[in-house]
């Protein structure tokens, strides 16, 4: 994990004292079921309970001699333990019993981190979104201006992404919240399911319905395709963002700290760093999933192939998309918003935007569409060479549109109905956050 994009909270999760402290919580458990069926004596099972957790760097020692980093831990913590009560820890697991258990633990935590940040950043984006529902602006579709819009039915078209964002992440969060305690092929050979079911079900976990030696590696490609296309949304957000910050644009400016310095050379700069910081590392989550869905297909039962490659790619992806949530939220939050320059730029083109308005209103008065379309389209390459408004082009051809016919909200009549659709957006959303 990279500490510069990672939120403390989520770097406690990832710690190599929390990962120790999971497989304790899962070794104590299967011991206490294995003394309710009789397997483990009573006494070891006190023992065990009181066992401190060993450092780490001591597990590192312990590593060392062994090669194998489950044995170090093992040996580690039954340190302390009487001999005859330390021979019954791990009774009938194997190594991913442990470890797939406990990480479903911490999977499932993480998730949840994620989820709050992404709620969080929905919840803004539309309170954002209704605050500048009719802050006139214009859109642009191949990066040219097109039509008139409102910087709210930007906002809006981001908070619905983020929503679906949220549906997606909830169901990973139950594809990877198992545990399996099955033994060394999964065929519970030295270990009774009921063992299984008592530390998933003390833990909060499902269990894999038919495990092999791990938990399916589907369950974890599915978070991180989750992650990934959540990464995408937060980048579309905040390109977007980046994109209205240019200078001949300048239509939103990004919150700068008071010890903002933008360039090493330039002192003027005040460069959109946050929003290509986000678009950069939704990069990584794309790439990361890619090594997720590699690590599906495991040798037989399995092999060790995947091991690696999880050690890096889900706490790094977690911390990445949850350093991006809270610091999209951040940028949104304090966002500084430019309506008139928005209008100015909605005049940039002299009335251009309104040709689809002209269009349409001389086929309505008769004129057939083929003759419209091509007085129109001729009237806007008079502006073009000429500096014209387009209703000035389209007097000199002969055609006297009415000023109604330049009115921006004629684009917007139906905003309404797109409202109300944002505003069941944050009913549902609202209902989420008081649950």
């Amino acid at each position: 994990m990279i500490e510069r994009y990672t939120r403390p909270e989520m770097a406690a999760l990832w710690s190599e004292e929390t990962k120790y402290a999971a497989w304790a919580r899962v070794e104590v458990l299967a011991s206490t079921a294995q003394a309710s069926l009789g397997v483990v004596p009573g006494a070891a099972l006190a023992d065990i309970r009181r066992a401190p957790l060993p450092a780490v760097a001591r597990i590192r020692e312990l590593e060392a001699e062994r090669d194998h980093e489950i044995l170090a831990f093992l040996a580690a913590w039954t340190e302390t333990m009487p001999a005859d009560s330390a021979r019954w820890v791990h009774h009938g697991m194997t190594s991913y019993d442990l470890v797939d258990t406990a990480q479903g633990l911490l999977l499932a935590h993480s998730v949840d981190l994620v989820l709050d940040a992404a709620h969080k950043l929905t919840g803004l984006l539309i309170d954002r979104a209704l605050e500048h529902w009719d802050t006139v602006c214009v859109a642009r579709t191949h990066g040219v201006h097109a039509e008139p819009t409102t910087f709210g039915h930007k906002l809006a078209v981001h908070a619905h992404a983020l929503h679906r964002c949220t549906g997606r992440l909830t169901a990973a969060r139950r594809a990877v919240a198992v545990g399996t305690l099955s033994g060394a092929v999964g065929t519970y050979s030295h270990i009774s399911p009921q063992v299984e079911q008592y530390v998933c079900g003390e833990l909060g976990l499902g269990v894999e319905p038919v495990p092999t030696q791990v938990v399916a590696r589907d369950r974890h490609a599915e978070l991180l395709g989750a992650l990934a296309i959540l990464g995408a949304v937060v980048e579309q957000f905040v390109l977007e963002m980046r994109l209205l910050q240019r200078t001949e644009v300048g239509e939103v400016e990004e919150p700068r700290s008071g010890a903002y310095q933008g360039s090493s050379a330039m002192p003027h700069k005040r460069n959109p760093t946050t929003s290509e910081r986000l678009c950069g590392l939704a990069r990584v989550l794309r790439a990361n999933a890619g090594a997720a869905y590699e690590n599906i297909a495991l040798w037989h039962e399995r092999d060790l192939a995947h091991s690696s490659v999880e050690r890096v790619v889900l706490p790094d992806s977690l911390a990445v998309a949850h350093y991006q949530l809270v610091s999209a939220a951040e940028l949104l939050a304090g966002l500084t918003v430019h309506p008139e320059r928005m209008a100015r730029n909605l005049g940039a083109t002299r009335g251009l935007v309104h040709s689809s308005e002209v269009f349409l209103g001389l086929t309505a008065d008769g004129t057939d569409r083929e003759s419209a379309y091509r007085l129109v389209q001729a009237a806007a390459e008079d502006a073009h060479a000429t500096g014209s408004t387009l209703a000035e082009a389209l007097a000199a051809r002969g055609m006297h549109a009415p000023d109604a016919w330049f009115e921006p909200r004629r684009f917007l009549g139906n905003r309404d109905h797109l409202k109300s659709r944002l505003d069941n957006l944050k009913k549902e959303h609202q209902q989420h956050v008081d649950m």
